[in-house]
């Protein structure tokens, strides 16, 4: 009976021993889930930051390579531009040239008035006995000489005239930054381009934006910032419908 008392104890101290033992084991091996559940959650954090910061840089590779390009083309247009003046330009040296060519070939006609006034002299003198000669000579020098100096101002005059009428009246330089999508970029190539007041903006034709827009590697944003109508305004000097009609353009400079 005692022994049996002892085993029956015996058993009971075990299982309340392994119970206990259980308890802790299972306890740790909960705190141990957990902690490997939030190290999978922080792992699919990370891949996901992972992920998102890779696909922001390859978009901002994709932004730079496109604006590398832009630059690129923008300098091959300038350059373009630079070594293609507009037309408007290109006709002044033709004007100039014309000039000189006018001025050398009007002295032409008081030398040949002159040969025939020498000619009638010389036979006028002809006929005369030598006595007369010398009296005929000297009017016939004279003319000549008259001839001569009437004829020599006119190429001078010619030339001093032609430079004036060869350079056009140069209109002064517009801030083009005031316009709304102008800024020191797009100021600098419009300047290339032989572009530097409101007035021209505003006198542009579909042709004339269409040449801009390919320069400046522009796809009818010309039309959508309404260039041609500020430019209007401001070259009529309407400050007040300017700033009226585009309030958000700066009064010095649209940086």
């Amino acid at each position: 009976m005692g022994t049996f008392f002892y085993v029956v104890l015996a058993f009971l101290v075990g299982v309340l021993v392994g119970w206990f033992i259980w308890g802790r084991l299972r306890g740790e091996l909960d705190s141990l889930r957990g902690d490997l559940d939030r190290t999978r959650g922080e792992r699919d954090k990370l891949r996901a930051d992972s992920d998102r910061l890779t696909g922001e840089l390859n978009a901002c590779g994709k932004t730079r390579a496109d604006l590398e390009r832009q630059l690129r083309d923008a300098q091959t247009g300038g350059a373009k531009a630079a070594s293609q003046p507009p037309a408007a330009l290109m006709s002044t040296p033709a004007a100039a040239k014309s000039a000189p060519a006018a001025a050398k070939a009007a002295p032409a006609k008081p030398a040949a008035k002159a040969a025939p006034a020498k000619a009638a002299a010389a036979k006028s003198a002809a006929p005369k006995p030598a006595a007369a000669k010398p009296a005929a000579s000297k009017p016939a020098a004279s003319t000549a000489s008259a001839a001569k100096s009437s004829a020599a101002p006119k190429p001078a005059a010619a030339k001093k005239a032609a430079p004036a009428a060869a350079k056009p009246a140069a209109d002064k330089p517009d801030n083009l930054r005031r316009l709304i999508g102008i800024g020191p970029v797009n100021e600098k190539l419009l300047k290339a381009q032989g572009v530097t007041t409101f007035a021209q903006i505003a006198a542009w034709t579909a042709a004339d934006i269409k040449r801009i827009e390919d320069v400046m590697n522009f796809d009818g944003r010309i039309a959508r910032e309404r260039w041609i109508d500020q430019a209007k305004l401001l070259a009529a000097g309407d400050e007040k419908e300017f700033a009226k009609q585009f309030p958000t353009a700066g009064t010095a400079s649209n940086t």
